[in-house]
């Protein structure tokens, strides 16, 4: 019933319109979230940083808040991708790039995963009080 309505004349390519658009705002979406969530993690550090002496720790929580922000945001491209690879180009070659995409973008959350946790995220959590860095 939606392909025989996507793929008619006129509503047909109103939805694809709009699916373009909705894809697209994903984007904008994503893109705003990392600028943000930059911005917001480099002014905390600078504002903070002159006031406590354990700049280590200040640059450890900077990190985490730089990576969970870059991980959020990869999660929101890979949606406007999958969005955008199903309801618009659903070609072979299409589904191929999007399987790359995909590909390449899970494995830059395992490494920001890593460099913030210091685990892979199948690893069983830390202990409290552990560093699995600095056992």
């Amino acid at each position: 019933m939606l392909y025989n309505l996507i793929t008619s004349e006129g509503a047909g390519s109103r939805i694809l319109e709009w699916i373009e658009y909705a894809a697209l705002a994903i984007e904008i979406l994503a893109v705003v979230i990392i600028v943000g969530a930059i911005f917001y993690a480099v002014g905390h550090y600078l504002i903070r940083a002159p006031m406590r002496p354990d700049h280590e720790e200040m640059y450890r929580e900077l990190k985490i808040r730089l990576g969970r922000a870059l991980l959020l945001g990869l999660e929101i491209l890979v949606a406007a991708d999958i969005i955008r690879t199903v309801a618009l180009e659903a070609t072979l070659k299409s589904v191929a790039i999007l399987g790359l995409l995909v590909l390449v973008r899970t494995f830059l959350s395992w490494a920001l995963a890593v460099e913030m946790e210091g685990r892979w995220p199948w690893q069983a959590g830390r202990e409290e009080g552990l560093d699995v860095r600095n056992p």
